[in-house]
């Protein structure tokens, strides 16, 4: 390396599991990447950790009555636990909890949870050793996930069932995904990388289980898709109304000036840079494009409201992250175990419950945009935009059907999104001897908008790749700078369909060109520029 590359390189920052300053970007970032950013725990936050465990001990020593720590669990609380046998009643809390049934979450999801679990206890509050979280970030440092299944929580207290595996992987046991791929033990896997498990000691056990950070890692990860398919489908509306010679007036600041949500007004003044240039409206008929479908012209109105709800769901999450949410807490001002119910996890349910309706109506929105575009009756392009017009005297024109099979996988994909907006958090249910009698189910709205919000990635990709087929059908001189870099980077990695194959791939593959933000990265880039 030379000096000028020192000269130009960027010192790169590290995330810092503090409790106080991690945010959603870090968090999917982290998710998505592994640790390309080194992950730190702060002094200060070892100092909390550190007065919070040293208040600990000093109750045990006085006798005190600790929820979890010289008491039993749940409804089991009125036992009385002797303090010899606290770090015994741990491993037992670990075990029993070892319940969780259904798929493995995905390594995004649970490389996000171990940060935000992190994350709350090195807030400091939850009287826990300072290298139990040490030791947390090191596994996920080193990519040795615990393999969770995702049924089990019910959100409340906390997500007691899957974070157990977090703990298991920390004492050693359990079975963990490694760096690379594969699977094995967490005792092999944490020998490898040269980390030693820890014995859990009083509270520990508690701390890492009762805490709402499975949910959490599953919203961190669909608000960053959300906020990805809001960018695209302002673009796929840009496009359609370009490549179907549109009224661009329906764009026009004085009408959203009249009605000032800000998501809604910011989303057409998006519309109105993405459409900024093309040739496509000059040679628009003025009658035709008088007004263009709700589809169309509405869309603002779509893509706002997602727009809005991401804004107060990310302050939600944000505050969510960052906080202590486990029980008791440890108040060292007043010297005192505070019982609570900080586990809970009702505003995780709500936003998620709020975010993954606002996406699956724009997925909605853009497979009625894709009908518009695949369906000749509403063009002056080919049926299906197959690749030659039937009819024309070419034995093989007939054979193509284009994007028939695309719309087909559209609609399922809409349908499926469509029915999984059903309010997770309606769905209360008294458990655990009803000493859990009221329950968020915050985890299964989580785990719902995240299945959602990649069921829309998926759709907008297709609409994306639709929109390029017409886009050559009709001519891409007709597009605009900003459409016409969407268009070259999509034609880069899928190309023009000249006749019927498979598109499977081509859909993944401009999935993660959208989901990663690589599309919302090139096209900044060119307004920028």
């Amino acid at each position: 390396m030379n000096d000028n590359d020192s000269a130009h390189r960027r010192p790169v920052t590290p995330v810092l599991a503090d409790g106080h300053t991690l945010t959603l970007g870090d968090v999917a970032e982290v998710a998505l990447n592994g640790a390309a950013r080194p992950l730190s725990v702060p002094d200060d936050a070892v100092q909390r950790m550190n007065a919070s465990l040293k208040l600990k001990q000093e109750l045990i020593e006085e006798g005190a009555a600790i929820y979890g720590v010289t008491s039993g669990f749940g409804d089991s609380s009125g036992q009385r636990i002797p303090p010899e046998q606290s770090e015994e009643l741990q491993r037992h809390l670990v075990r029993f909890l070892g319940t969780g049934v259904g798929p493995i979450a995905p390594a995004d999801v649970t490389r996000a949870t171990m940060l935000i679990r992190a994350n709350c206890l090195a807030r400091g509050h939850s009287a826990v050793r300072p290298e139990l979280v040490q030791l947390l970030v090191a596994c996920l440092s080193a990519d040795i996930l615990p393999r969770i299944p995702e049924r089990g929580s019910v959100g409340a207290s906390g997500d007691l069932v899957p974070l157990s595996y977090i703990a298991r992987l920390l004492t050693g046991t359990g079975e963990v995904h490694v760096a690379g791929g594969g699977t094995g033990t967490a005792e092999e896997a944490l020998k490898r990388a040269g980390l030693t498990p820890v014995v859990l000691e009083a509270k520990e056990g508690l701390a890492l289980l009762n805490g709402t950070s499975f949910m959490s890692g599953f919203a961190a990860l669909a608000v960053h898709g959300a906020q990805q398919i809001a960018f695209a489908a302002d673009l796929c509306t840009a496009l359609t109304s370009q490549l179907r010679h549109g009224n661009p007036a329906h764009f026009e600041d004085f009408l959203f000036a009249q009605k000032p949500h800000p998501g809604t007004r910011a989303a057409a003044a998006r519309l109105r840079e993405l459409i900024d240039g093309s040739g496509a409206y000059d040679a628009a008929d003025d009658v035709d494009s008088l007004q263009d479908p709700y589809s169309i012209r509405c869309a603002p109105h779509v893509t706002g409201v997602l727009a809005d709800t991401l804004t107060w769901v990310t302050d939600w999450m944000t505050t969510e992250i960052n906080s202590s949410n486990d029980n008791p807490l440890f108040n060292t001002g007043r010297r005192a175990a505070e019982n609570g119910g900080n586990f809970y996890g009702g505003h995780v349910g709500l936003a998620m419950d709020a975010l993954k309706t606002a996406v699956a109506s724009v997925g909605d929105l853009l497979d009625r945009q894709l009908e518009l575009v695949v369906d000749e009756k509403f063009n002056d392009l080919t049926a299906n935009l197959a690749p030659h017009p039937r009819g024309n005297g070419d034995s093989q024109a007939s054979l193509n059907h284009g994007f028939k099979g695309m719309q087909i996988t559209a609609s399922a994909l809409v349908a499926e999104a469509l029915k999984n907006t059903m309010s997770a958090t309606s769905f209360s249910r008294s458990t655990e001897a009803h000493n859990q009698d009221k329950v968020s189910m915050g985890t299964i709205a989580a785990r719902d908008a995240h299945t959602v919000t990649h069921l829309v990635l998926h759709v907008t990709a297709i609409h994306l790749l639709a929109l390029c087929q017409a886009a050559d059908l009709r001519g891409p001189h007709l597009l605009s700078p900003a459409t016409r870099t969407a268009y070259d980077l999509i034609r880069t990695h899928s190309p023009y369909l000249d006749t019927d194959r498979p598109l499977d791939q081509d859909i993944e593959t401009i999935t993660r060109l959208i989901a990663d933000g690589t599309l919302k990265t090139a096209l900044t880039q060119q307004h920028d520029s």
